[in-house]
Order: structure tokens, then C-alpha cells, then sequence
């Protein structure tokens, strides 16, 4: 992945990495109480699971540089 990161980047992502879980979970929550609205907006459901996807990428990707590269 790249060089092993330091105390200070490796706390950084760590807390990114949470607010982020809590923005997906929360984002979730939304999502579904929309869902079960018969008039709900259609273009903010459609926005609201894009931002959902988008958080979903950033998680994966922090969690990539969480994980200490091994030898092959």
C-alpha cells in the first residue's frame, strides 16, 4: 500500500473511520424510515444512498490503509 503510517495519521484514520461508520449507520436509519414513507422524495432517497455508497468506498479505503502491508 505504501509507507507504514505514523501514531499521529494512523489516530487521524482511525477516528475518520468512525465518524464515518456512524455517518453510514445514521445515513442507513434515514434511508429506511424514507422508504417506508409511500410519498417519499424520490431524488433525495437517490441522493441519500449515493452518499451512502460514497461513505461505503471511504470506509474500505481507510480500512485498506489500516492494514500493515505483508510480505509476499
Amino acid at each position: 500500500m505504501g509507507q507504514p503510517l505514523d501514531p499521529e495519521q494512523l489516530s487521524r484514520l482511525v477516528s475518520r473511520l468512525a465518524e464515518l461508520r456512524q455517518e453510514h449507520r445514521d445515513l442507513d436509519a434515514a434511508i429506511a424510515r424514507l422508504q417506508r414513507d409511500l410519498q417519499a422524495d424520490e431524488l433525495l432517497l437517490k441522493r441519500m444512498k449515493k452518499r451512502k455508497l460514497a461513505l461505503k468506498d471511504q470506509i474500505a479505503w481507510i480500512e485498506n490503509r489500516l492494514i500493515p502491508d505483508e510480505p509476499a
